[in-house]
């Protein structure tokens, strides 16, 4: 059995080599120059059902080339992919290039969902990576020792509306709130760098006011959504152990996300390192 990989930046895609290699496939890795950790080629030199092709983004069809020289038929994507880089820093070859121009809009979703029909076409499936990583899809309920308290519930509350409508623009898919106030919405800077410009946010107030650091900036809390109709294929909302410790220099206390829509990696030690920080962690249904 063999899958393609193509491979993003990040840990996930990393996760998910060892997860398709468990069960037996060998696996055609698209390394994405311009983001996927050299250290996958490390990987393929110590596991010979590994071969890792380097492609630039934008070069759509020599990554149908090397999937079908490679004898791939269903494939993956796994990592992220900067949305700046997409569409600031990508140099697409013809067939991206028309691709674009018959797109209504350019969001993330309408491209990554005519690429997925551009392969199928060509006869390679792209299936969901949570396929292979269900495990460490989040379960229902609170994850961390601490319950939300009443203030963070009305902060959820209040955030899930908020984020799930901006969600269904394809805009981002987090926001930060404080006091039932919206402080940062994610957009193409990613769900750490919204974080980290909600800390900067309240800090500031709090040296406008001249009140206490710990007055405001230890009452955000994060809310993190999967877009209403949610492709399983790509950008799935993930929380890795780097968040956690964005949100503990931001001054969050709370992170919400909704129940088997988000992947939760290094799941043990990101709970850990939470609790430490007396952090609670819920997830929600949707």
């Amino acid at each position: 059995m063999k899958l393609g990989l193509i491979a993003g930046n990040g840990r996930f895609p990393f996760l998910l080599l060892d997860a398709a290699r468990a069960q037996g496939f060998s696996v055609t890795v698209a390394a994405i120059r311009e983001e996927t950790d050299p250290e996958i080629d490390h990987r393929a030199a110590s596991d010979e059902k590994i071969t890792v092709h380097w492609l630039c983004l934008g070069e759509l069809s020599r990554l149908i080339d090397t999937f079908h020289k490679e004898g791939v038929t269903r494939a993956v994507m796994a990592g992220q992919v900067k949305h700046k880089q997409i569409f600031s820093s990508i140099r697409p070859d013809w067939r991206l290039a028309k691709l674009l121009l018959n797109l209504r809009t350019r969001s993330t979703d309408m491209l990554l969902g005519a690429v997925a029909k551009v392969l199928g076409d060509e006869g390679i499936e792209l299936i969901s990576s949570t396929s292979f990583l269900e495990p460490l899809l989040a379960q229902e309920g609170t994850l961390t020792t601490r319950e939300p308290n009443e203030d963070e519930r009305k902060n959820i509350d209040y955030g899930l509306g908020v984020a799930r409508a901006v969600a269904g623009f394809d805009i981002g898919q987090t926001v930060v709130v404080a006091a039932q106030a919206c402080v940062a919405v994610e957009a193409m800077e990613g769900t750490d760098a919204a974080i980290e410009r909600a800390g900067e946010i309240m800090t500031s107030m709090d040296e406008e006011s001249g009140a206490p650091a710990s007055t405001l900036a230890r009452k955000l809390t994060v809310v993190k959504v999967a877009k209403p109709k949610q492709d399983m294929r790509f950008d799935v909302p993930v929380i890795g152990i780097r968040t956690i410790e964005t949100m503990i220099r931001a001054g969050a206390t709370c992170l919400s996300v909704e129940a088997e829509r988000t992947l939760l990696f290094d799941r043990d030690n990101l709970l850990t390192i939470a609790n430490a920080a007396g952090i609670a962690i819920v997830a929600v249904p949707r």
